[in-house]
């Protein structure tokens, strides 16, 4: 396994059916970089924290990408998004919106909070495959990202 393939995907993503269908859409584009779930907005701040249950950075390492979704409970997407650009230590975590809501107004607002990118989450398994071999392209491979130098990894 090479260094891009090390590093972990965290998934914010709420529904277990979701999950399933995303997770099989990584493994059928030929992600092999470790995935952690966890289910709302909270757990992606306290994640990210290293509070409680994520404090040790061995079991639960720094991760380079974010799968987030936006309608999470308790703390929603965009909330979780704020948050991380506030902290000079995570803004530069690529943070990969996938919804499947597309509204206008959502996609501007994600894109002002400091997305990375905005993705519809597709509704048939092959669509999402797809855009999962597009994430590990650019966001895995060709793009050159300032956590490639950082201390975090």
């Amino acid at each position: 396994m090479n260094r891009a393939e090390s590093r972990l995907i965290l998934l914010s993503e709420d529904s277990d059916d979701d999950v399933v269908f995303i997770r099989e859409a990584i493994r059928k584009a030929g992600i092999v970089n470790p995935t952690y779930r966890v289910r709302d907005g909270e757990a992606v701040i306290r994640y990210l924290s290293g509070e409680g249950v994520y404090a040790d950075r061995e079991i639960h390492p720094f991760p380079f990408l974010i799968l987030l979704d936006l309608k999470l409970p308790r703390t929603n997407g965009f909330e979780a998004l704020a948050w991380i650009r506030q902290q000079p230590i995570l803004k530069r975590i690529i943070v990969i919106i996938l919804s499947g809501s597309f509204l206008p107004e959502e996609l501007v607002h994600a894109y002002d909070l400091g997305a990375n990118s905005f993705l519809a989450k597709p509704t048939e398994l092959n669509h999402l495959v797809e855009l999962m071999e597009d994430v590990k392209k650019y966001w895995l491979y060709r793009n050159r990202h300032a956590l490639y130098e950082s201390s975090l990894y």
